[in-house]
């Protein structure tokens, strides 16, 4: 595969990020107070254990969240886990168990599932993407369409579902859109002469920072065209992705004819009323990548609960 953008790991910074979310879902159930439920029926010596049970088909994402929770809450609680990120699973998997004090189980339950569930189905979602461009050149993208302050998490279950990742954030690598274009402009410019043009600026302009402020994927440029005449136009200046916006399917495939007759080395980059039912059709134009928000901003929670042992 050629250059591309960083892949999210369950490495440091994403630990750090799940930290900040339960911290939030703390105060949002606790207020800095108490369970008063729980402590007003459950005894403080009661110890007990309760599997954490997903109750439909799909992949695992969020398993290594589990054991921060417990740790952010203080839980006097052990956590093991059955099962594995990006493990494919079927209905009434048990994916781990956690033991200890039944007081700190019930509080933390909550958040715990809220967090799985929501990353097994971003992951699963994903996952139904990758089925269905299988045995084509096509690889299935996310993008910045994510939940405030889930991007990490979400954008690493998109991993665990077998899907790649676009850039994490605007920091991450120059993407050039139809608004920067706008601005752009020159008086009488016409739109193919300014995207050529931005994207030799935009070489010209990350030549000059050097190793001062180093993107994370290494200074990889891509630009959003939606006509072939602007795909014509900036093939010569050889960014690494072209963005094909809302095109046709016909159109699609001339841009693909047009990119390996020109510059075999650039990669196309589908986007744009992508969905379960038109992504087959999309891939097998012969572009690169397809990249498809309805991964993260769309995708519904898997039913995880919490079995308790007897």
């Amino acid at each position: 595969m050629k250059r591309d953008f960083q892949q999210i790991e369950w490495d440091a910074a994403t630990i750090e990020d799940c930290r900040q979310l339960v911290r939030l879902a703390v105060r949002e159930d606790l207020e800095r107070q108490q369970d008063w439920t729980t402590l007003a029926t459950v005894a403080p010596e009661r110890r007990g254990a309760a599997d954490i049970v997903s109750r439909q088909a799909g992949y695992v994402a969020g398993i290594q969240a589990t054991a921060v929770v417990v740790d952010e809450m203080g839980g006097r609680l052990t956590f093991e886990a059955f099962a594995a990120d990006g493990d494919r699973i079927e209905g009434r998997t048990t994916l781990g168990r956690l033991s200890g004090s039944v007081r700190d189980l019930l509080t933390c339950e909550r958040i715990v599932l809220n967090i799985l569930g929501r990353m097994m189905g971003v992951a699963t979602l994903a996952s139904l993407y990758v089925e269905k461009v299988a045995g084509t050149n096509a690889r299935i993208y996310d993008t910045r369409k994510t939940t405030p302050g889930w991007r990490r998490l979400e954008k690493f279950a998109v991993r665990c579902g077998g899907a790649h990742n676009h850039r994490l954030g605007l920091y991450d690598a120059v993407l050039i859109k139809d608004n920067h274009l706008a601005q752009f402009a020159a008086a009488g410019e016409s739109q193919s002469a300014t995207a050529a043009r931005a994207v030799q600026q935009a070489r010209k302009f990350l030549a000059e920072l050097g190793d001062i402020e180093p993107l994370p994927s290494g200074g990889l440029i891509e630009i959003e065209v939606d006509s072939l005449e602007q795909l014509a136009a900036v093939l010569p200046e050889h960014p690494e992705i072209v963005l094909l916006d809302n095109m046709s399917l016909e159109q699609l495939r001339s841009g693909v004819a047009l990119r390996n007759s020109v510059a075999p080395e650039v990669e196309l980059e589908a986007s744009g009323g992508v969905n379960l039912e038109t992504v087959r059709g999309i891939a097998e134009t012969g572009v690169d990548r397809i990249s498809v928000g309805g991964i993260t901003h769309a995708a519904k929670s898997l039913d995880v609960g919490l079995d308790w042992h007897a």
